[in-house]
C-alpha cells in the first residue's frame, strides 16, 4: 500500500467502468481498513457498491465522481460476473456491508467511539443496541435519524462534532448517503466514514437476513426480492441483465480501442517510407 499526498491510502484495485475496485480478500481487507481507522491525518470514505448502484453511477455523473474518490468495496454476485468478463477472474471476496461492517468492527480490537447515522428512530437505536452487545469494547452514538433536512444538516453535523467520533456509519441508501458525506462531513468530524446503506436494517433485527445456506450459495438477492417484491423485483430481473448488457458492451469498446490505440503506436514507430508504402 501507499501513503500518497493526500493522506489517502491505496489499496489493489481493479476498474469496472473504469470504477476503482477494491481487490482485497477477506482478512487483507479486515487488515487494510483497521489500518485506515488508525491514521490520525486524512479521511477515508468507505462504500460498498453492488450491480444495481453500478448502474446509478453510470446514470449520475455526481455519484460516480464521489464513488472515484472513496474507498469503493465489491458487493455481490453481480461484480464478481463483471470482473470475470473484464478482468479473468471473480473478486477475491464477496466484501457485502452487512457481513463486513460487523466483522470490521469485531476485527478492530482499539476501542473506538463510533456515530450512527440513518434509519428510522426505532431502528438505529436497535441496531445501536445489538452492536454494543456485539462488540461492547466500542462506544456507540446515535447521532440522528435519517428523517433529518438534507438541505440545512447543520444541526446534525453540530452534533458530530460535539461527539468526538472515530468512525462514523452512515445508512441512508445509495446515492443519497454518499452525496450527502461528501457534502458535509470533514476529516476532523471522523478520519472513516463507511456507508452502508440499509445494514441497520438488518443489524436491529427489523429486516431478516437470507438464511445462511441461502447466502453461501450467492442467492440472497433472491431472498430479499421475495421479501419485498414490489421494491426489488425491477432492479433484480430487469436490472442485472441490464448491468451485465453494459458490462459486455463496456468490455468489447475497451477492447476496440485497445487495438486502434496499438494500431496508431505501429503506424507512428514505422519509417515514413513504410507509412507511404502503407498508404
Amino acid at each position: 500500500m501507499n501513503l500518497i499526498a493526500n493522506f489517502a491510502v491505496l489499496a489493489s484495485r481493479r476498474t469496472i467502468f473504469d470504477l476503482p475496485v477494491c481487490d482485497l480478500g477477506w482478512d487483507d481487507a479486515l487488515v487494510f481498513i483497521n489500518e485506515l481507522a488508525s491514521i490520525p491525518v486524512g479521511q477515508t470514505v468507505v462504500c460498498f457498491v453492488n450491480a444495481h448502484n453500478m448502474l446509478t453511477a453510470l446514470r449520475d455523473d455526481e455519484y460516480y465522481r464521489i464513488m472515484s474518490h472513496n474507498l469503493v468495496l465489491p458487493d455481490g454476485i453481480g461484480l464478481n460476473i463483471a470482473s470475470q468478463i473484464a478482468h479473468g477472474s471473480p473478486f477475491p471476496a464477496n466484501l457485502n456491508g452487512t457481513d463486513f461492517v460487523p466483522a470490521f468492527l469485531t476485527f478492530m480490537e482499539a476501542p473506538r467511539r463510533i456515530g450512527l447515522i440513518g434509519g428510522a428512530p426505532s431502528v438505529v437505536e436497535a441496531a445501536a443496541e445489538n452492536f454494543r452487545r456485539h462488540t461492547p469494547w466500542h462506544e456507540f452514538v446515535v447521532v440522528s435519524d435519517g428523517y433529518f433536512d438534507k438541505v440545512d444538516s447543520s444541526a446534525v453535523t453540530e452534533e458530530i462534532e460535539r461527539q468526538k467520533l472515530d468512525i462514523l456509519i452512515v445508512g441512508m441508501g445509495t446515492p443519497l448517503q454518499e452525496k450527502w458525506v461528501h457534502d458535509n462531513i470533514r476529516a476532523d468530524h471522523a478520519r472513516l466514514v463507511l456507508t452502508v446503506g440499509a445494514l441497520f436494517d438488518f443489524v436491529s433485527g427489523a429486516v431478516p437476513r437470507a438464511p445462511k445456506t441461502v447466502r453461501m450459495m450467492r442467492l440472497e438477492w433472491a431472498y430479499r426480492m421475495m421479501q419485498e417484491p414490489s421494491r426489488l423485483w425491477r432492479r433484480y430481473i430487469i436490472g442485472i441483465p441490464i448491468f451485465l448488457f453494459h458490462v459486455l458492451r463496456y468490455r468489447f469498446q475497451r477492447r476496440e480501442r485497445i487495438l486502434s490505440q496499438l494500431e496508431e503506436h505501429h503506424t507512428v514507430l514505422q519509417p515514413p517510407s513504410d507509412r507511404k508504402k502503407a498508404s
